[in-house]
């Protein structure tokens, strides 16, 4: 397998559940993310991202590798980084603040901070350890679902939540009282 990257300096690169135009848009591969190259299927590329995400993407769009180092460690808080969404639009499988899913935006804040966890919200809720309610604190993750976790969002304390929704009339990263429909479907408390 070979390392590859987006190519372009600013492209962002649509990460697809299958090998043609119109598929599911899965996550984004953005600029000097490394990608392991999988398989070539004519003009497609099956990848493999720095996080273990798969997923297929044209292969005129793929560059150079990129440095080792393409991470940028810095000190800061996760839900502090998320605040810098606030107001972008849902987008299913985005990763920027053109749209962003609800798994995206843990993932994103995550990684401004130079740290790499998983995408998507069940693998963020397996990645994380149990909390009580009684020692939940500001930027602890609330992952919800009914069989199978679907959706996850910041603990901002107070009841007050922080997440990217695509919510019949909001549509966007917001911070807002815990929803009661979302209460009701609360799975886990987790820190990472």
């Amino acid at each position: 397998m070979s390392r590859h990257r987006p190519s372009g300096a600013l492209r962002l690169l649509p990460v697809l559940a299958e090998p043609r135009d119109g598929a599911e848009q899965v996550t984004q591969a953005l600029p000097a993310e490394p990608l392991e190259l999988e398989e070539e299927r004519g003009e497609w590329a099956r990848v493999r991202t720095a996080y273990g995400y798969p997923g297929w993407v044209r292969a005129d769009g793929l560059g150079p590798a990129p440095p080792e180092d393409w991470l940028d460690p810095r000190v800061g808080e996760a839900v502090d980084e998320a605040r810098g969404f606030l107001g972008s639009p849902y987008l299913w499988g985005g990763m920027t603040a053109s749209g962003i899913d609800c798994s995206g935006l843990v993932h994103m804040a995550y990684r401004r901070l130079g740290l790499l966890v998983p995408r998507d919200a069940d693998q963020q809720e397996a990645a994380g350890h149990a909390v009580a309610e009684q020692d939940l604190r500001r930027g602890d993750l609330v992952t919800y679902g009914d069989a199978v976790t679907d959706h996850i969002a910041f603990w901002l304390g107070d009841g007050r939540i922080l997440h990217a929704t695509g919510r019949k009339g909001v549509n966007a990263v917001v911070e807002e009282p815990e929803p009661a429909e979302l209460h009701a479907r609360r799975r886990r408390l987790i820190r990472l």
